[in-house]
């Protein structure tokens, strides 16, 4: 499925069908409550929608007002968009009444039309202001920040959240050139990046790893991960399930760490007098890996890094 935007621009949603098979909406459960945490452009949530019966009901979230925009353009009343992070998922469920949902969907990668729009910052290919804010209404631009921020700061986000080897130099080049001038391009950053790393990926731009960094500090993504994990499995029926996709190893080392602490719980001596009624139970199970075909990837390169897990909650809440 595609989702054309103002300006043309092209999203073609990641594992489409798989994300949606995951979720097992059938029998009763069509007419559940379920969550699309990343409504983006919507791809996953209309897919979604044509799954669940007449009394199902679908939650969407984004930070991003064009994905908001973009949702506005569903009229449908089983349908409702909320303008914020799945962060606050928990907080917004309950402010609707609801108790419990019945599956959480989260494809946590930025969508096409938001790396293709100049506009928006976040692409190093194509030039324009550098904001990279994912709500462009509420925090600081890259530009901002990076005006501003001391050079052992921006090393540790460049290092720690691009897993970038030479984020000294890159730091260090940042901080001198805006001694002379400002740097509020994507170009500029680029281009300064470019000079500063001294080996490049084959295949890579010397300026992916650090605009990675810098995007995922100013959203705080991997901070709204770890609580946005929390606040879904916190709102899962029982047997309801979670569907996540990530797109690199940061994000998915979180989505995998999470679950392993609900599969997997520590067992007391079994020498000690505890009853088996009374040991600590798994919270979750298991129920899928999965990652795009080939097919998929060569359709849609932005795909081929992609990883979802899916996990299914147990027992009473």
């Amino acid at each position: 499925m595609t989702v054309t935007t103002p300006g043309e621009l092209i999203h073609h949603t990641v594992l489409l069908d798989e994300a949606i098979d995951a979720l097992d909406i059938q029998g009763a459960r069509a007419n559940g409550i379920y969550v699309d945490g990343t409504f983006g452009r919507g791809g996953h949530s209309r897919k979604l929608l044509s799954q669940l019966g007449p009394q199902g009901r679908l939650i969407a979230f984004d930070k991003d007002p064009y994905a908001i925009a973009n949702a506005e353009q569903i009229h449908d009343p089983r349908f409702s968009i909320v303008h914020e992070s799945f962060a606050d998922m928990r907080a917004e469920l309950t402010h609707l009444g609801i108790n419990q949902v019945d599956g959480v969907l989260m494809d946590l990668g930025i969508s096409s039309p938001q790396v293709d729009d100049a506009e928006r910052g976040f692409s190093f290919r194509n030039d324009g202001p550098l904001d990279m804010r994912m709500d462009t209404t509420r925090g600081i631009s890259a530009a901002e920040w990076l005006a501003h921020e001391d050079e052992q700061k921006i090393r540790e986000v460049i290092e720690n959240y691009g897993e970038e080897r030479f984020a000294f130099q890159i730091a260090k080049a940042i901080v001198a050139r805006r001694a002379s001038e400002s740097i509020s391009s994507t170009r500029q950053l680029a281009e300064l990046v470019a000079h500063a790393v001294k080996t490049r990926e084959k295949g890579k731009d010397p300026a992916t790893r650090t605009f990675q960094a810098i995007r995922i500090f100013i959203n705080k993504e991997l901070e709204d991960l770890e609580i946005g994990l929390v606040a879904a499995y916190d709102s899962l029926a029982p047997d309801a399930r979670m569907a996540i996709i990530s797109f690199h190893s940061l994000e998915d080392r979180i989505v995998k760490q999470f679950f392993a602490s609900k599969v997997k719980v520590a067992q007391p001596d079994r020498r000690l007098p505890i009853r088996d009624v009374d040991l600590p139970k798994p919270q979750m199970r298991l129920i899928s890996r999965m990652k795009p075909t080939e097919q998929e990837v060569l359709r849609n390169p932005r795909a081929r890094s992609a990883i979802m897990r899916v996990a299914q909650r147990i027992g009473a809440s």
